[in-house]
């Protein structure tokens, strides 16, 4: 994993359950975390002993749930230390049984490194601890990031230690226990996020959002019972975000996914419900993209009311609300495949009208619908880190928990079906109007002689860092322009914000010139690159 960019998390290391696989490949131990309950297999050389490093890792992460960890550490310490002192052992000494110890056991070369990495171990009798969910995640899953799910709890994955990881649905054994840290992702809660939900996938958070009186912003954890799967082989393990992996505390639905569309977003989603085990079958207009799907084990279907018929979720994923339509109510379409019971998601990012439209044809034909717009761009989506707003079915949306698991890191329920196309028009009208607000500024500093890198420098040092800005930035001074997010589709999504703001007579104006230049830049062949493209409609 990328450990430079999250902050280190204080853990020991416990024995795993004996029915555990230790993942394949670099040596790694297992690890319990502090103030989460998180356990997660962690490479050998992401960990660093406790005590060196604990000032700078207080520094770097100041969060009052990391300060309750580094409280339960030093709890932890005490009493540890009590008993040691009470059996004549002192904390030396019983590092150094712990080490001639797991010398003799099963360590190789590469576990003892790890040895010498941790320090201030203390031996501590485990409590058989039932499911645990981890603390760290406010909210079903917890932030995907650290680790996804190695549901055959196969290679831990790449790692940094689970952050809310992963709240193994399993017993902690007892054993010798070390003190240390390990990188953790970091993550926001919610702000009125209820105790962690019980059993679910660590790193994913569900919200519910009330719509009661007002579009108030109350945050339920849901809390679902989602139980470890293991599987016997150690392939299907699952890289979260970008991130670890971890022994998987998700079993993939039963439920037949279909999928229609492999573009940017949709051939991350598909990869990634077939890592974490779902029985997938794809359809592209250009069959072509279908074939590396076909590899990695999907079914190819034929046509988009096929794979509707033979499967009992089926997923959508295409460009613009004509595309949307057109699937669903075109020749072989989606709406023929429908019979009562089948259950359609739209992931595509349309107007409110579009979804609605396509929600009342599914259900007039006995169909279940849930639209599920997506958040992110290209890696967030080979990441699994994606942000969905799903709307409609409720219950579709819980049954749809462990594919969003697989392609997300949280997920919102926002209520009746528009209200997910609303809210991702906002938040890509807000994020296509910075985009271009970045081209301005770096373009008025080279023409006014100033640094651009500079001035990424200086932004980078403010309260607008970010990783949104920083790659785009990078794009630019590279003039690196592979799409991560085609800028004909950000203009799509500024020209469908705008005509929402007329259709409640409110004004839009940043989004309207952003809109301008992005047309600029599409009539300069920019359509097809990504969007920090639009810099180029500022060079004279």
């Amino acid at each position: 994993g990328k450990l430079g960019r999250y902050p280190p998390w204080p853990g020991k290391i416990v024995n795993p359950p004996k029915d555990l696989k230790k993942p394949r490949g670099k040596k790694c131990f297992f690890v319990k975390f502090f103030g989460t309950e998180d356990h997660a297999w962690i490479k050998v050389e992401q960990l660093k002993p406790y005590h060196p490093h604990k000032e700078e890792m207080i520094k770097i992460n100041k969060g009052k749930r990391f300060q309750q960890a580094v409280d339960a550490v030093e709890e932890f310490l005490r009493k540890t230390k009590g008993k040691d002192q009470a059996s004549s052992h002192n904390s030396t000494e019983e590092k150094n049984r712990r080490n001639s110890s797991e010398e003799r056991g099963k360590q190789s070369a590469g576990e003892e490194k790890r040895k010498a990495t941790l320090s201030e171990g203390k031996v501590k009798k485990g409590t058989g601890e039932g499911k645990k969910r981890v603390s760290s995640v406010s909210s079903e899953r917890g932030s995907k990031s650290p680790l996804k799910r190695a549901q055959d709890q196969s290679p831990r994955k790449r790692g940094r230690p689970p952050k809310d990881e992963k709240d193994l649905t399993i017993p902690e054994s007892s054993t010798v226990k070390r003190v240390m840290t390990g990188t953790v992702a970091g993550f926001k809660w919610p702000p009125s996020a209820s105790e962690p939900v019980k059993d679910s996938d660590p790193h994913f958070h569900h919200f519910l959002l009330s719509q009661t009186e007002k579009p108030a912003v109350c945050y339920q954890a849901i809390t679902k019972k989602l139980k470890v799967c293991e599987e016997e082989t150690g392939s299907t393990s699952i890289q979260a975000a970008d991130s670890t992996a971890v022994n998987g505390s998700i079993t993939p639905t039963d439920k037949k996914i279909g999928f229609l569309g492999l573009g940017l977003m949709g051939s991350g989603i598909v990869s990634n419900l077939l890592k974490m085990g779902h029985t997938v079958t794809v359809w592209n207009r250009t069959a072509e993209k279908c074939d590396l799907f076909i590899q990695e084990g999907a079914r190819l279907g034929r046509t988009p009311a096929e794979v509707v018929s033979t499967c009992d979720i089926t997923f959508a994923c295409v460009s613009d609300p004509k595309a949307a339509k057109d699937l669903v109510l075109g020749p072989s379409g989606v709406l023929q495949g429908i019979r009562p019971g089948k259950c359609y998601v739209d992931m595509s990012t349309v107007d409110a009208d579009t979804v609605t439209e396509l929600a009342q044809v599914i259900v007039s034909r006995g169909g279940r619908f849930l639209e599920a717009p997506v958040s992110g761009n290209q890696q967030l989506s080979n990441d699994g880190m994606l942000v969905i707003l799903a709307a409609g079915d409720r219950g579709l949306y819980e049954d749809c928990s462990s594919c969003f698991q697989a392609m997300g890191k949280t997920s919102f329920f926002l209520g009746e079906v528009g209200n997910a196309a609303k809210m991702m028009l906002i938040v890509n009208m807000v994020q296509g109007s910075f985009m271009a607000t970045i081209a301005e500024g770096l373009t008025l500093a080279q023409v006014t002689g100033q640094s651009q890198q500079t001035l990424l420098d200086i932004l980078n040092q403010g309260q607008l860092a970010s990783i949104f800005l920083d790659q785009k930035c990078q794009n630019i001074l590279q003039g690196n322009f592979k799409p991560d997010f085609y800028l004909k589709y950000i203009q799509k999504d500024l020209r469908l914000a705008i005509a929402l703001g007329d259709s409640v007579n409110h004004p839009t104006p940043m989004a309207a010139a952003a809109n301008e230049v992005y047309k600029r830049a599409k009539a300069l062949d920019q359509s097809d690159n990504d969007m920090s493209a639009v810099y180029r409609a500022y060079i004279h």
